[in-house]
């Protein structure tokens, strides 16, 4: 996403700043900036782990207390949007408000249902994935983000697996045995998303920052 004049070392916020050439000028990715990205991976590293958790639990175990599962998913993606760069405000927010209405919709389900039967219910009533579903599309919005900056195969098929899950159950296109398959593909691939950035330097999860930059300065400029 950027031109680097010196190599920052993979994710490490210990390193003095690093300098970069950016569309609109020169920028720094700071200390702060590569601690950031690495909260940022630690908590979608916790979302792969947590989604393929929920759906081993429910494979293996049966659909009965696997929702559990969901609380600590909801945890990750909010900490994940609250690290994540994503210059585009509008977006950005968009995806926050996503989740915040997938955490409304999960405390109204657990006070209509109870804790252990979520899940069970949803399977036999695709119509109570609606208040849970702006959680899945907050993920599903992280996954675009980072095959929009980085191109890598499980971003895209994250992107894609999850939406086409959950509306063909919604939509009773797709039986159960496929939601599941194609569910247990995208916490795969968000596993191998989550693992596979703890190789890449800082610089390229905060991007170009002068972009940044010009977008608020364009912005204080309209305000005068």
């Amino acid at each position: 996403m950027n031109t680097k004049t010196s190599e920052l070392e993979k994710g490490n916020p210990s390193r003095v700043e690093e300098e970069f050439e950016g569309i609109y000028g020169r920028y720094r990715i700071t200390k702060e900036d590569a601690l950031e990205v690495r909260f940022y991976r630690l908590s979608l590293l916790l979302c792969g782990l947590t989604f393929l958790a929920g759906i081993s639990h429910w494979l293996l175990i049966g659909p009965e207390w696997a929702s559990l599962w969901i609380i600590p998913l909801a945890v990750g993606i909010g900490l994940a949007l609250n690290w994540i760069h994503i210059y585009l405000k509008p977006l950005h927010r968009a995806l926050q408000i996503f989740w915040l209405l997938g955490c409304i919709g999960i405390f109204l389900l657990t006070l209509k249902l109870g804790t252990i039967k979520i899940l069970t219910n949803i399977s036999s009533e695709p119509i109570l994935l609606w208040p849970i579903g702006p959680l899945f599309a907050a993920i599903t919005g992280i996954g675009f983000k980072e095959f929009f900056c980085f191109r890598r195969p499980e971003a895209i098929g994250l992107t894609l697996l999850i939406p086409i899950a959950l509306l063909g159950h919604l939509s009773g296109l797709l039986g159960g045995a496929s939601v599941m398959t194609l569910l247990t593909c995208s916490a795969l691939l968000l596993m191998v998303l989550a693992l596979r950035k703890f190789g890449m330097d800082a610089g390229s999860d905060v991007g170009d920052k002068s972009v940044f930059n010009y977008l608020e300065n364009q912005k204080t400029a309209g305000a005068l």
